[in-house]
């Protein structure tokens, strides 16, 4: 894909998204979801209260496309598959003995397919919804009709009812968003007062969807890269669900999702990629995933810190292998060390502290007051000029302020004591003290290190230059992600940093180890 194609399919899919949101308020970001998940034929489930614009949302969606065909309906308990399929044709029943559905404008002759109050369908519905949902096939009779749904988006104002045995269809809606009413004032005056015909098609001509394109897009979204760090998010956030799941106190609601529903986010993912002109799939289009992964809202939030984290932590840093290059080098650092350095262990005397501040004299004091002396005030002594010292007895009181200096041997202190110049000595302790002696390493060893040094640093030079080319790109207008909040491009930036950080700082490291043992 040319970089003017890019940039046009990135233009188209925001000047569409302008036109489907025009006139709806804080209802962008369900809009944009519901297109991303039409477009990757996929389905989303709405969970709000009456009034919020849910069937809004569906209405408004099918003018994205060109001839686009729509079904809406509100399920009852009384429901029947007639109401949902269409009706038994009589003629084909009398004249062919066939059992088949006239299914033109019912939904599986639709694009864009709205089902209000999903849940209180009856088994009969839900069984040939979950076809539909998973194969975009329909049983009519005796013969599967390939159905050409783009877009399912279902609705209720609460959840499945865990006993009525509807997991299978819950598991078959892959974006699962809650909505709510109008939350900043000035929208809401906005809304009240506008008078703008919401069910309007104002979407142009040029801009709408055609089958062909869809048909061609969803070759050219299989072709989509999925790259190192985000495969990595992918696999960091299932361990992390896995441990989530393993806590005792989650075992009654633990988030589970299968294999199918991962399969199906990638492909969502790389739609995502791809109506922004890109080929690549980015860090951005991860936090897309926290739509995909709840089962009940209150893991919603659970599931966002854990996408944050992944991607804080350890996004880029997978793809570059950090974490296996910081290992190598310290393991690196170890080996040269071990053959650099010979460590002697030596005995030597310590002078021993008495209640952290003070140490003791050890000659008999019979006739000498004070049996202490504070730590600062020895070392303060000079071994030539004599000052005033200050000595305690074992009460820690000031018995005694009397000239005094360092003695002539470690460990002593001399005072001048009755006119004469008497030495004291403080007690010790035996300590262990390590004693580095560093040696020069064979020629033969320095040559193996070097070439194990220039292996890292070539490594490292082709990560820098890959960051460094590929890293302005990856950034480039992630803030302006059409189905994203904003504020998470702050999450990837930093972690794209703290790479770019990590691999100078490696480098230096790398840098002074050839300086410690002596390679060129």
């Amino acid at each position: 894909m040319t970089a003017n194609r890019q940039q046009d399919l990135r233009l188209r899919t925001e000047s569409l998204l302008d036109a489907l949101t025009a006139g709806l308020y804080e209802r962008d970001r369900a809009m944009g979801l519901s297109l991303l998940t039409a477009v990757a034929g996929e389905s989303i489930f709405l969970l709000g209260p009456p009034g919020v614009g849910k069937s809004l949302i569906a209405r408004r969606l099918k003018y994205a496309f060109r001839d686009g065909v729509s079904f809406e309906y509100l399920m009852s308990k009384f429901s029947t598959p007639d109401e949902v399929f269409g009706p038994i044709s009589i003629k084909k029943l009398r004249d062919e003995d066939k059992y088949e559905r006239l299914t033109d404008r019912y939904l599986p002759g639709a694009n864009i397919v709205f089902l209000d109050e999903i849940w209180k369908a009856g088994p009969a519905i839900q069984n040939a919804l979950l076809t539909i949902l998973n194969e975009k096939i329909y049983r009519n009779g005796d013969e599967d009709m390939k159905v050409n749904i783009r877009g399912i988006i279902t609705a209720s104002n609460e959840l499945p009812p865990r006993n009525a045995n509807l997991a299978p269809i819950w598991d078959r809606f892959l974006v699962r968003l809650e909505l709510g009413k109008i939350s900043e004032y000035r929208n809401f005056v906005k809304m009240v007062v506008d008078t703008q015909d919401v069910y309007e098609d104002n979407v142009p001509a040029e801009t709408k969807l055609s089958e062909e394109e869809l048909d061609d897009w969803s070759v050219r979204i299989d072709a989509v890269e999925v790259p190192a760090e985000v495969l990595n998010t992918l696999q960091l956030l299932l361990y992390k669900i896995e441990q989530y799941n393993a806590r005792p106190n989650h075992a009654a609601n633990p988030i589970m999702i299968y294999d199918r529903r991962w399969k199906k986010a990638v492909r969502l993912l790389r739609t995502s990629a791809f109506l922004h002109g890109r080929t690549r799939v980015n860090l951005m289009d991860c936090f897309l995933l926290e739509h995909c992964l709840w089962n009940g809202p209150e893991q919603r939030e659970t599931i966002r810190e854990m996408i944050v984290d992944a991607v804080r932590k350890h996004g880029y840093s997978v793809a570059v292998n950090l974490g296996n290059l910081k290992k190598e080098i310290r393991e690196f650092e170890t080996d040269v060390r071990e053959e650099t350095r010979i460590t002697l262990t030596k005995e030597e005397e310590q002078l021993l502290p008495v209640q952290e501040s003070y140490y003791e004299l050890e000659k008999d004091l019979s006739q000498f007051r004070g049996v202490l002396v504070a730590i600062d005030q020895f070392r303060g002594l000079s071994d030539t000029e004599f000052r005033s010292v200050n000595f305690y007895d074992e009460d820690l009181n000031l018995v005694n302020r009397i000239r005094g200096r360092k003695g002539p041997r470690e460990n002593t202190v001399e005072v001048n004591f009755n006119g004469t110049d008497t030495v004291f000595r403080l007690k010790t302790r035996l300590a262990e003290r390590q004693e580095v002696i560093r040696k020069k390493p064979h020629r033969i060893l320095r040559e193996f290190w070097d070439e194990r040094a220039d292996r890292l640093r070539t490594y490292m030079e082709q990560q820098q230059v890959a960051v460094a080319e590929q890293g302005p790109e990856e950034l480039e207008g992630i803030a302006d992600h059409l189905f994203v909040d904003s504020a998470f491009a702050e999450v990837v930036t930093a972690n794209l940093e703290e790479v770019r950080e990590a691999l100078s700082g490696l480098q230096l490291r790398l840098e002074k180890l050839q300086f410690e043992y002596g390679g060129e």
